[in-house]
């Protein structure tokens, strides 16, 4: 069986920077297992799965793997699979996803790059004293918790976010999402993102957990505000939020073109 292939790095506007992400239409869905072994072949922090979708209004049907496990939500997959579609069809300026936990998500063609619509999560919040300590962060500002599985840790400024170096060993117990954010210099927030439990010690750039933080950030820096993830190859986004919506902004490269070979 071949499956078309592409490699894509999302929130990013040059290659080799933001979140790369392995894009696969299918015409029909295959078995979780052989989606999973998939996955861990290519290797990458999400492959997104897309199937031609019967459902009134919406495009295709999305589903995300990581090299571990099946996700709720992947934003930065999601963006790739509307560049995905939106690159190959100039008579499309956006293209909406069916997933099963996290509702119905739109990409849209914006100013150069895309726009991104995910649910907001709003965390509440919970004391976690166990994950705390697995980050090796001493005094966090503020602990919050999102029941799809986030932990958001505040802490005081953007040098412990930079300079952050987790227990992967221990965090790995968890099944977690794990958020680490500050107020930044250069944007209004800066965080790293962590998911041992989930086969990737730490994610480039990721949508989901900004669903989390932008409800929590509006409180204080207003609805619109930027964002820079800190990771090695980093990424910069903008968020807005709208209601029960949280609209992330960013570029996409395509990198690798191919196909899959599945025996």
């Amino acid at each position: 069986m071949r499956i078309p292939f592409a490699q894509i790095d999302a929130f990013a506007d040059t290659a080799f920077a933001g979140n790369p992400a392995a894009v696969m239409p299918l015409s029909a869905w295959l078995d979780d297992a052989v989606l999973l072994d998939i996955a861990q072949e290519n290797n990458l922090s999400e492959t997104a799965f897309i199937v031609p979708s019967a459902e009134e209004g919406v495009d295709f049907d999305l589903r995300w793997f990581t090299p571990g496990a099946e996700v709720a939500l992947c934003g930065h997959a999601t963006l790739a699979s509307g560049h995905f579609v939106l690159s190959s069809d100039s008579a499309r300026d956006r293209v909406r996803f069916a997933t099963r936990q996290a509702g119905i998500l739109e990409v849209a063609c914006a100013d150069g790059g895309y726009t991104l619509e995910l649910p907001a999560w709003a965390p509440a919040p919970k004391a976690m004293p166990e994950i705390v300590a697995a980050l090796t962060i001493d005094s966090p500002v503020e602990t919050l918790w999102h029941d799809k599985g986030y932990a958001l840790v505040i802490v005081e400024d953007e040098a412990i976010v930079r300079n952050l170096k987790p227990d992967f060993v221990a965090l790995a117990k968890f099944p977690i999402v794990a958020i680490v954010a500050a107020k930044g210099s250069a944007t209004a927030i800066v965080s790293r993102v962590f998911t041992p439990y989930y086969a990737i010690n730490e994610d480039p750039v990721t949508g989901s957990a900004h669903a989390v933080m932008v409800p929590y950030w509006a409180q204080t820096l207003g609805d619109r505000f930027t964002a820079f993830q800190a990771s090695a190859r980093g990424g910069r986004l903008t968020c807005r939020l709208e209601g029960d919506r949280v609209v992330l902004g960013g570029a996409c490269v395509t990198v690798i073109e191919g196909t899959f070979l599945l025996p």
